[in-house]
């Protein structure tokens, strides 16, 4: 068995056909991604733990023409490994460690209690309003610009070069796309290059300030990681968090029980269920380094596997009754944030942001319901909605 993942029906709700998938093996070769792809928990895990599977970066072609992208990738964290992954996490994680979740908390939860105060505003304005525009889309973008240390007036700049950007994981792009992700990727990277040099001279309690002094027995990032490291905090930060905001409403909403249970004891477990219900990503690449099985499955040097983390958080051997909703589950062994080495370093402060959310929501509009059916965007990797129309 197989599936198209521009198919629209999948697009709607792939989780019938992973179940389909899981019930026949735990890894099938997939035409239309032109790879093997992981559906059960157990082998998608074995992906991402494998040290003889890794994330090797090829060039987008023609390389001339993706300078700006890759330069971003070649230089990334997430795009490589020992022994540069080691140096590179040990750097950034130094850098993060200085305190930068627990500095924003507070300034997060009162940002999201303002963008849900406006949202409100809107609703009782025009009747109904975009939960995404007013809540899920800015409020990351502004978490993360005050994380790096964008000014105000800047940070409308980003969201647009992310949604640009991200664009290019998809399958099958159009070139215009792709040259609008290109032209993006190297206007952040002009941005990010003045913004640092900015921040040699005059540095801040941001991370960009932490990024640039960061030591290790005279070790430093060069400027092109630098940059790198600050657009995959941004495309990572945001695209997972304004989906997992939008996708988590969404089914919150069309599970009023667990809207309704929703309590700030219940905020931990809730965020881990809300990634793990509607993955926001839905597909991640490893590459063989060595020949390698996963589930009896062999991958030889220089194959990809996917796993699909869709598929993987509906898995019923991790997961009881994994088609439901319950905001209570624990433990919830989800792969939302990857695994293994390449788990996302910014984990705490995407928990941090999306209980921000759920709680000014619930606190300020307990009466929230859905007032139109929402615009799905029409991407598989990364899912999430379009627009999603919100009354009480």
């Amino acid at each position: 068995m197989s599936f198209d993942p521009a198919d629209p029906a999948v697009l709607a709700d792939p989780y019938p056909v992973f179940a389909a998938l899981r019930a026949e093996a735990d890894v099938h070769v997939s035409e239309p991604l032109g790879q093997a792809v992981a559906v059960s928990h157990a082998a998608c895990s074995a992906v991402l733990r494998h040290r003889g599977l890794g994330r090797l970066w090829t060039d987008a072609r023609p390389v001339e023409a993706f300078a700006a992208f890759n330069l971003l990738h070649r230089n990334s964290l997430l795009e490589n490994e020992p022994p540069t992954h080691t140096r590179l996490r040990r750097l950034i994680s130094a850098a993060f460690g200085r305190g930068h979740t627990e500095r924003l908390r507070p300034w997060v939860d009162s940002l999201a209690e303002t963008m849900v105060e406006d949202l409100a505003a809107a609703i009782a304005e025009d009747g109904s309003a975009d939960l995404l525009a007013h809540l899920a889309a800015p409020l990351p973008i502004q978490v993360i610009g005050e994380l790096l240390g964008v000014p105000g007036s800047d940070r409308g700049l980003l969201q647009p070069w992310s949604n640009a950007i991200v664009k290019m994981y998809e399958y099958g792009l159009p070139a215009e796309q792709a040259a609008e992700a290109e032209r993006a990727a190297g206007e952040f990277v002009a941005y990010l290059r003045e913004l640092a040099a900015h921040r040699r001279g005059t540095p801040g309690e941001d991370l960009v300030s932490d990024l640039v002094a960061v030591r290790d027995d005279g070790d430093r990032l060069s400027d092109d990681e630098l940059v790198a490291t600050a657009v995959l905090l941004l495309m990572a930060g945001h695209e997972a968090t304004v989906n997992v905001i939008g996708n988590g409403v969404h089914a919150l909403l069309a599970h009023r029980a667990e809207w309704n249970r929703l309590t700030p004891e219940l905020l931990p477990t809730a965020v881990e269920e809300l990634i793990r219900f509607d993955a926001p990503l839905q597909l991640f690449e490893r590459t063989a380094t060595e020949p390698v099985q996963i589930a009896g499955h062999r991958i030889e040097p220089g194959e990809k596997i996917a796993a699909l983390l869709g598929a993987a958080a509906r898995d019923p051997l991790v997961f009881p009754d994994p088609d439901r909703l319950d905001i209570g589950r624990s433990p919830n062994a989800h792969l939302g944030f990857g695994a293994g080495i390449h788990y996302c370093v910014g984990a705490p402060l995407a928990r941090v942001e999306i209980a921000a959310a759920l709680r000014a929501l619930r606190s300020r509009l307990p009466e929230l319901a859905a007032a139109e059916a929402p615009v799905r965007r029409p991407q598989f990797v990364i899912r999430g909605w379009a627009a999603l129309p919100v009354t009480v």
